[in-house]
């Protein structure tokens, strides 16, 4: 088997359109989240979003191509170039075909379903675009990123709900440390805030409906949460095989040691109360990596600021690492940014790579009154100092899928 390690980083966040200013912002503790401005939403129960503020997509991509993409697509393919940019390397015709590209989507193209559906029924089918499908799928973030970076190896794309990015990281990284490919450029984009996508996660009453005081509204593991805010953006990593990254002198970031993933058998939405889902795809990341769990760290919380992810993440936890569970350092950054659904694991794993890279783990913002079953240590007071050996990045999904990445920090 391989070993397998990160050598670039690329973000678009509600807190910045690149990694830089994302990070910058959520060290210092600065929430994304604000008035919903995307459409007119004063019907609706949710008014507020993590949106993207300052997105130029005509940066990345000829004005011509922008009209023909959507908006997380957009992300990824401006989070493509950055990524290589970041990597310092672009890929060579004689290895395209060793190179792959997996990035998870969570729902795709809803805001051209919208505008479609629309024209179809005030002017009829025979206006409906000829790139109405090839716009909407969500496989096209990974098909345009291939385009754009010539990578010739797996084109794919995992939908697994809010589990999609790290699923597509997970499955990167199997790709290399199996030997099938030497280099993936992997994670998750989405951006679904639109009418439909508000409406339908209200009809779920998944959403906080904290209107007036945005800021404040994404409260992971707080006694006073009342939902999730939806957030949109991309996160994305470029993994090679360390003899790869070796031999063309890339800076490494991090190494891959695990990756678990498992199913509740439960639910559609709602995960089982002990968290034995969880519990499974944390214990398998731990497994693959051969390590007592004692030698954890740090884990980057999926911490929705649901009342059901929030206390049963926290009992997976313990179930997973016993009396150990009170000495890790948890953090929830949707507190911050809301909840990215197929983005949110391609971003969390991003601040887990620069969290073991730096020794700062980010503050759960917004907890302020914890929820007497949330006991564990989740950072609320400022950003730490810590040095970080291992960070578990945790995603869960509707549909009960669960996936878990495992960094290190990397030594030769």
């Amino acid at each position: 088997m391989k070993r397998v390690v990160v050598t670039g980083l690329s973000a678009i966040t509600p807190l910045g359109t690149d990694l830089a200013s994302s990070w910058e912002a959520l060290l210092a503790g600065k929430s994304g989240i604000g008035p919903l401005t995307k459409f007119d939403c004063a019907a609706y129960e949710t008014r507020i979003a993590g949106e993207v503020k300052g997105f130029e997509p005509e940066r990345y991509i000829p004005a011509k191509q922008v009209k023909r993409m959507e908006t997380f697509v957009q992300y990824a393919v401006a989070c493509s170039k950055m990524l290589l940019e970041n990597a310092g390397w672009q890929v060579p015709p004689e290895e395209a075909a060793t190179t792959g590209v997996i990035i998870g989507v969570g729902l795709g193209g809803l805001q051209t379903i919208e505008s479609m559906h629309q024209k179809l029924l005030e002017k009829g089918p025979s206006r409906i675009s000829p790139f109405f499908i090839p716009i909407i799928i969500a496989n096209m973030a990974a098909g345009q990123v291939s385009i754009e970076t010539g990578a010739r190896g797996p084109n794919v794309c995992t939908t697994t709900a809010c589990a999609s990015g790290t699923h597509g990281i997970g499955y990167a990284y199997s790709e290399i440390k199996l030997g099938r490919c030497e280099a993936m450029i992997c994670g998750g984009a989405e951006s679904t805030l639109t009418s439909l996508g508000v409406s339908g996660f209200n009809a779920l009453k998944a959403l906080s409906t904290r209107n007036d005081d945005p800021e404040r509204a994404s409260r992971p593991f707080d006694r006073d949460r009342d939902g999730f805010v939806m957030g949109e953006g991309c996160g994305l990593l470029l993994l090679e095989s360390l003899e790869h990254a070796r031999a063309r002198g890339a800076r490494i970031l991090a190494e891959v040691v695990g990756f678990g993933a498992s199913g509740d058998a439960y639910h559609m939405t709602a995960p089982p109360e002990d968290g034995s889902g969880m519990a499974l795809a944390m214990s398998a990341a731990i497994r693959e990596a051969g390590l007592p769990a004692a030698e954890i760290d740090h884990i980057n919380a999926h911490g929705t600021s649901t009342a059901l992810n929030d206390s049963c993440e926290t009992r997976a936890i313990k179930s997973v690492f016993g009396k150990h569970a009170y000495k890790l350092s948890i953090t929830g950054n949707k507190s911050m940014t809301g909840h990215l659904l197929g983005a949110a694991g391609g971003v969390e794993s991003v601040f887990s790579v620069l969290t073991l890279l730096e020794g700062k783990i980010p503050r759960t913002l917004n907890l302020e009154n914890p929820d007497p079953e949330c006991d564990l240590d989740y950072v609320p007071e400022g950003t730490r100092e810590q040095r970080v050996n291992y960070a578990l990045c945790n995603s869960f999904g509707f549909g009960g899928t669960n996936a878990c990445m495992l960094f290190k920090r990397f030594e030769d």
